[in-house]
């Protein structure tokens, strides 16, 4: 074999390498945090003030597991308070695990979350809700068993 074919060859090889590389990047799924990323970035000043109203209460969202059930605890000044908003169990490994799951607190601040619902990872637990038109906005790291 000349030095022609010798270069012919390793070009094919190149070319149909490039090729591959290419196939393969257009099947790689990728997941966004949010489908409407720059929608979610307008309102982030919420999230900025969610936080801080969060911070100034007096105790933090607390999140156990038992064996089937998440309790969830808010803070001494919902309770018996009229609370509307939402727990969004967010996943960053797999967006089929995220779930969101509306607030329903009994007279204790407390709410139970099945279990159920869930399949083991980790996940960011974000409360977004509203009490005395005031909102409030927090996030909490969990590992489902």
């Amino acid at each position: 074999m000349n030095w022609g074919n010798k270069l012919l060859l390793t070009f094919v090889v190149f070319a149909c390498g490039i090729f591959y590389l290419v196939y393969r990047a257009m099947h790689v799924e990728t997941e966004l945090v949010s489908q409407e990323y720059y929608k979610d970035e307008l309102k982030y000043q919420q999230v900025i003030d969610g936080t801080n109203s969060a911070n100034g209460l007096s105790a933090k969202v607390l999140i156990t597991q038992k064996q089937d059930s998440i309790t969830v605890q808010m803070p001494v000044e919902m309770k018996k308070a009229k609370v509307s908003g939402s727990i969004w169990f967010y996943c960053a490994s797999d967006a089929k695990k995220d779930k969101h799951v509306a607030i329903e607190l009994n007279s204790e601040a407390v709410q139970l979350i099945d279990k159920k619902l869930f399949r083991p990872g980790n996940y960011t637990v974000k409360f977004d809700w509203d009490n005395n038109d005031k909102h409030y906005h927090t996030e909490e790291p969990l590992t489902i068993l």
